[in-house]
């Protein structure tokens, strides 16, 4: 009994600490474009992310059923997932450049009320806890973002779009992941997403190296912490968790970014939006939570 509450202590601690590096994230890619463009800064911090987890990759033996007919090539699945992550990581970086670190990790925490709302298009059933909390996270979000004249903000607007990918990016791997390696999956992915970031930038945006320099420690922020050790903790931490615990672990990612954009960046959210964020939050919860409590 006392070895398997260290346990569960031990499992909650790591996904917090996953949480705090995802929130903490918001405030490194808010600070990094003030060197560098969105796309830049999303090609260098992918594509150093997959270099750190080539070492646990080659790590890896392969398995039996790695070869069986129901195995999507890795190339396959690479460029699928990679896709889906860079529309959702450019709308995220793009729109962080118009709003604070601490909306945009409220906004983008909405996918996972989005997740199983998406899902129905493909027939997944969902619960009671799904609709109330995607009524509560609407009320939040029209509280945080919208204005007395009922316009929104445009970096709350494409926080939001970067939301609607991030769900469509989950169930992409849910359905991917099973099929092929997953840590092989996740490392193609940013691979993809970093090549493609780096393309747009040629085009796009230009940095020197006096820039690269000065965004240097937002720059391994977001790629040691936030791509390679936040998702491999992740991976590796939540598969032995208490789901309920995950749950709610995971989605403190939001107030730690709001904590991360004031204690870093001076940010500070008005009582509007606070209720908002506390709405947002309480929706996320019951989307996550209604069928593991019930």
């Amino acid at each position: 009994m006392q070895e398997e509450k260290q346990h569960t202590f031990g499992a909650d601690f790591l996904l917090l600490l996953v949480a705090l590096i995802w929130g903490f994230g918001f405030v490194a890619q808010r600070a990094g474009m003030e060197h560098l463009g969105p796309y830049t800064f999303n090609g260098i911090r992918f594509l150093f992310g997959s270099f750190c987890l080539l070492p646990l990759v080659l790590r890896q033996q392969p398995r039996q059923h790695d070869h069986t007919k129901n195995q999507i090539s890795l190339t396959k699945a690479g460029l699928i997932a990679g896709v889906m992550l860079f529309a959702a990581a450019t709308f995220q970086q793009v729109g962080l450049q118009y709003t604070t670190a601490g909306k945009a990790g409220f906004i983008t925490g909405l996918y996972v009320v989005l997740v199983p709302l998406i899902g129905l298009l493909w027939g997944q059933k969902t619960t009671a806890g799904t609709w109330l909390g995607a009524a509560a996270a609407a009320v939040g979000l029209y509280l945080l973002s919208v204005n007395e004249d009922f316009s929104i903000e445009p970096g709350d607007l494409l926080e939001l779009f970067g939301a609607v990918f991030w769900a469509g990016h989950v169930l992409v791997l849910a359905y991917l992941s099973p099929r092929t390696n997953p840590v092989r999956l996740a490392m193609v992915q940013c691979v993809v997403c970093g090549v493609l970031s780096l393309a747009v930038s040629l085009v796009t945006e230009s940095f020197s190296l006096a820039a690269l320099s000065d965004a240097a420690i937002p720059l391994i922020y977001g790629s040691v912490f936030s791509v390679a050790a936040g998702y491999t903790l992740q991976v590796v931490v939540q598969r032995k968790a208490h789901p309920s615990h995950a749950a709610i672990l995971l989605s403190l990612e939001s107030p730690f970014a709001a904590l991360g954009g004031w204690l870093l960046l001076g940010e500070i959210l008005s009582g509007r939006a606070m209720v908002g964020c506390a709405l947002m939050l309480t929706g996320m919860l019951a989307s996550q939570l209604w069928t593991r409590t019930r």
